[in-house]
């Protein structure tokens, strides 16, 4: 009866978007994934990118110094284990810092 009540009812994920200046070096188009944590989340959108992966995280699969994670408008605070939480309508925002001058 479960399958049944569920039907025709879409399944909510985070979205996640990537600023154009990160798009210009690799091709990362708004997407909707899965997961409860950051970390979770860009998993399953780098499962399917995985030059995204090499451009967003470090070696370690940390975020790398010049990258930012926002969730809902708040910068995140976990930048190595990206465990921070997400809600099933949470927005992330992957912004890539500017500088010089």
């Amino acid at each position: 009866m479960t399958g049944a009540r569920n039907r025709g009812k879409e399944e909510r994920m985070p979205n996640v978007a990537f600023t154009d200046n990160i798009q210009r070096h690799v091709a990362c188009p708004p997407t909707q994934a899965p997961g409860r944590t950051v970390r979770e989340v860009l998993d399953h959108v780098f499962a399917q990118n995985p030059r995204a992966r090499t451009y967003i995280l470090d070696d370690q699969q940390a975020l790398r110094r010049h990258m930012l994670i926002f969730v809902d408008g708040e910068l995140i605070r976990d930048r190595t284990g990206l465990s921070d939480q997400v809600g099933e309508d949470s927005s992330i925002y992957v912004f890539q810092s500017l500088s010089g001058g």
